[in-house]
């Protein structure tokens, strides 16, 4: 063989090893580059899910909150709707005919309860002098009730035995706070259906 010939086959065997390392190292390199592209795509799959789990949290953070703001916002109106409805029964009792006539009915009830002989009864100052007047007129209640005062209320009568160790409130303020606790949720019922 002549050096050409072998220099030649040397040459094809050089070739065929140079095309089979490149062959080889192109297909290692397809399966780098397919394992990150993979790798590349979880890592995205990945942080896109964390990113809607975030903003599902967040946005039922913010629902929640919101729902609580409104549940307070209906509490306070339907509270302010009640508050101004008590306001206007209050009113409505300061301003009732024969407020004088009502407290000593209510005096008596205070004096049945107690059953004691002599007793003080406490009005409101806008009632006193009518209570005084109706008290000197019933003989009755004359001898029983000793003394007729003035009391920070709306209306209704205080009574207590001579004594002052008891004391039977039947002011309209503390009926109406006796009352109310029983009678706010039918109010609240029928107004608001809840």
């Amino acid at each position: 063989m002549t050096m050409e010939k072998i220099s030649e086959a040397v040459l094809d065997k050089v070739r065929a090893e140079s095309e089979e390392i490149i062959k080889d190292a192109e297909e290692k390199a397809a399966e780098r580059i397919e394992k990150a592209r993979e790798q590349f795509n979880a890592r995205l799959e990945a942080e896109k899910s964390r990113l809607i789990v975030e903003a599902e949290s967040e946005s039922s953070r913010i629902l929640a909150q919101s729902s609580i703001s409104v549940r307070q916002e209906l509490l306070k109106a339907k509270n302010d709707v009640v508050d101004q409805i008590v306001s206007r029964l209050k009113k409505k009792l300061a301003e009732m005919p024969d407020r004088a006539a009502q407290a000593v009915n209510l005096a008596r009830e205070g004096i049945e309860v107690l059953g004691a002989d002599e007793v003080i009864v406490s009005v409101a100052p806008v009632d006193a002098a009518g209570v005084r007047e109706l008290v000197k007129k019933d003989k009755g209640l004359s001898s029983v009730i000793k003394e007729v005062r003035e009391t920070r209320c709306t209306g209704g009568a205080m009574v207590e035995n001579m004594e002052g160790r008891f004391i039977i409130d039947n002011t309209y303020d503390t009926r109406l706070e006796t009352l109310l606790p029983r009678i706010l949720p039918e109010i609240s019922k029928e107004l608001f259906g809840s």
